[in-house]
C-alpha cells in the first residue's frame, strides 16, 4: 500500500454492502470536520462540538445555484472524534444514516465533493498503526475480528485488539533487555564480572514463554481461517452418515450400495469453536472402475492435505488386516482420529485409542467433537494470547532460535544473538518492521476499515 496521501482527508462506507437498518460513512483527516459541516445540518455544526459527542440532524446534498434549500438525503447522526483521541489519531467523523445503498452512495459522493478522497483498503487502521494507536499485532487482530466466524476466533481477536499479545511479547523482551544490558556491562567493564547464572534464568524463562507462544500458532491460525477435516475409509464405513449427523441434516446421500460416493462433498459447521469444513470422500478400495479409482486417488490426496483426518472403520464387521485405513498405521505425528462406526450394533472388534460412534443414535458424537477440538487447538485453547498469522509465528520462531543460541554461546556472541532476538520480537509487534511487510498486512483489509 502506498504511503502517499496519508495526510489527506479520506472517506469510505464503513458498513457491509447491502441493505441494513443503519449505515455508516467514516471520514478521517485534517478536513474531516469541514467536510461534516458541509454535509450535516443540525442544531450545532460538527466543528463546534467537543470530541465524543453526537448530533442529530439531516444529511444534505449541495445547495442549488438558485438559492433554494438543498436536497435532504436522509436523517441521521453525526459522531465527532477529535484527534489525537480517535481511532486514526486524526479528526474523525462518522455519519450514521439508514443503511440503504442509495443513501450511503450519495452521502459518500457528497464527502468527496467537499474535499475528501476515497479511502484505500485498510487505510483507517493503517493510520491508527502509524499514529501509534495500535501495534501491528493489534492491527492484524482488527482484521481477524472483522472476519471472525466463531466465538473462539472472536475471543482471540478481542484479546489481540486489547494488546494481550503485545503485552506478552513486551514481558519477554524485558527479560532479554535486562540480560543484554548485563552482558554489555560485563564486556565494557570486565573487571566487574557477571556470572553465567545471571543470564541462565531469564533466558530459560524466555525460552519457555516463546515455546508456549509458538504452541499457540496452529490454534490461532486454525481458529482464524478454519480447518479442513477429511473423512476417509472403506466403502460403507459410514462416512456420509457421520457427515450428516454432524451437520444436522442430510447433506450427503446415504445408501447401502458400496461406492455411492465417487467425488468429494463438503459441508461447513463449527466444532469446538473452530470453523470446520468436513470433506466426505470416496470409499477407498481396489477397483477396476476408472471413475471410482479416480475418486479413491482423490480421497487419499484430500486426506493428505487436510488439517485433520477422521479414519472410519465399520465396527459391526470383522476388522481388516492392518492397512493405511487404520489410524494406527498412519505416520507418527499425523493428525488422525480413529473412529469405530456403527457403535449402536454389536461390536465385532475394539481397539485402544479408537472412538466408537453411531451416526444413527448419536453415541460418541460429543466425545468426537471434544477430540476434534483437542487435535486442532491442543493446549493452546487455555492460553490467553495466540499467534494468529504466519508472519507472527515466523518472528517468534526466529526470536526463539536466537535466545536458544544465546544460552549456549560465550558472552561476546550471546550479546549479538540477544540483539537479533529483540529485533525479531520488535518485528512481531511492528515496532521494527519493513514497509513491505506492513503493506502485506493491510492489503487484506476491506475499504472502510
Amino acid at each position: 500500500m502506498s504511503r502517499s496521501g496519508l495526510s489527506d482527508t479520506i472517506a469510505a462506507i464503513a458498513t457491509a454492502p447491502g441493505s441494513a437498518g443503519v449505515g455508516i460513512v467514516r471520514v478521517s483527516g485534517p478536513r474531516a470536520l469541514e467536510v461534516a459541516d458541509g454535509l450535516f445540518r443540525g442544531r450545532r455544526r460538527p466543528s463546534r462540538v467537543a470530541g465524543g459527542r453526537f448530533l442529530f440532524g439531516q444529511l444534505v446534498a449541495a445547495s442549488p445555484a438558485d438559492g433554494t434549500a438543498p436536497e435532504v438525503l436522509d436523517e441521521g447522526l453525526c459522531l465527532v472524534f477529535r484527534g489525537p483521541h480517535s481511532y486514526t489519531g486524526d479528526d474523525v467523523v462518522e455519519l450514521q444514516s439508514h443503511g440503504s445503498p442509495a443513501v450511503l452512495s450519495r452521502v459518500l459522493a457528497r464527502t468527496l465533493e467537499l474535499g475528501a478522497r476515497p479511502a484505500r483498503p485498510g487505510e483507517f487502521t493503517l493510520r491508527a498503526y502509524l499514529a501509534g494507536r495500535l501495534d501491528l499485532a493489534q492491527a492484524e487482530a482488527v482484521l481477524n475480528l472483522v472476519e471472525a466466524q466463531t466465538d473462539a476466533a472472536r475471543r482471540q481477536a478481542s484479546l489481540g485488539l486489547a494488546g494481550a499479545l503485545g503485552t506478552q511479547v513486551a514481558a519477554i523482551a524485558a527479560q532479554l533487555i535486562r540480560t543484554l544490558a548485563a552482558l554489555q556491562a560485563m564486556l565494557d567493564y570486565p573487571e566487574e564480572g557477571v556470572p553465567d547464572e545471571d543470564r541462565a534464568a531469564p533466558l530459560a524463562a524466555a525460552t519457555t514463554q516463546l515455546r508456549t507462544l509458538l504452541g499457540s500458532a496452529r490454534a490461532g491460525q486454525v481458529a482464524t481461517r478454519g480447518a479442513r477435516l477429511a473423512l476417509i475409509g472403506r466403502p460403507n464405513a459410514g462416512k456420509s452418515s457421520l457427515l450428516n449427523a454432524l451437520v444436522g441434516y442430510e447433506r450427503s446421500i446415504v445408501t447401502p450400495i458400496p461406492g455411492t460416493t465417487r467425488d468429494y462433498l463438503e459441508a461447513g459447521l463449527e466444532l469446538s469453536g473452530v470453523p470446520v469444513t468436513l470433506v466426505d470422500t470416496a470409499g477407498v478400495r481396489e477397483t477396476e472402475d476408472d471413475i471410482e479409482a479416480a475418486g479413491v486417488k482423490q480421497a487419499l490426496a484430500l486426506a493428505e492435505a487436510a488439517d485433520l483426518v477422521l479414519v472410519l472403520e465399520d465396527g459391526s464387521v470383522p476388522r481388516e488386516p492392518a492397512t493405511p485405513l487404520q489410524s494406527a498405521e498412519w505416520p507418527q505425528g499425523a493428525r488422525v482420529i480413529g473412529l469405530r462406526t456403527k457403535a449402536d450394533l454389536p461390536a465385532a472388534w475394539s481397539a485402544e485409542g479408537v472412538l466408537g460412534v453411531s451416526a444413527r443414535t448419536g453415541q460418541g458424537l460429543p466425545e468426537l467433537r471434544e477430540a476434534v477440538g483437542r487435535a486442532l487447538l491442543g493446549d493452546a485453547a487455555r492460553g490467553e494470547a495466540w499467534l494468529t498469522t504466519e508472519r507472527q509465528a515466523d518472528a517468534a520462531r526466529r526470536a526463539l532460535f536466537h535466545v536458544e543460541a544465546a544460552a549456549q554461546l560465550p558472552d561476546e556472541l550471546a550479546s549479538y544473538e540477544l540483539e537479533e532476538a529483540l529485533r525479531a520480537l520488535s518485528e512481531l509487534t511492528g515496532q521494527d518492521v519493513q514497509e513491505d511487510v506492513v503493506d502485506a498486512v493491510f492489503r487484506n483489509f476491506c475499504v472502510g476499515k
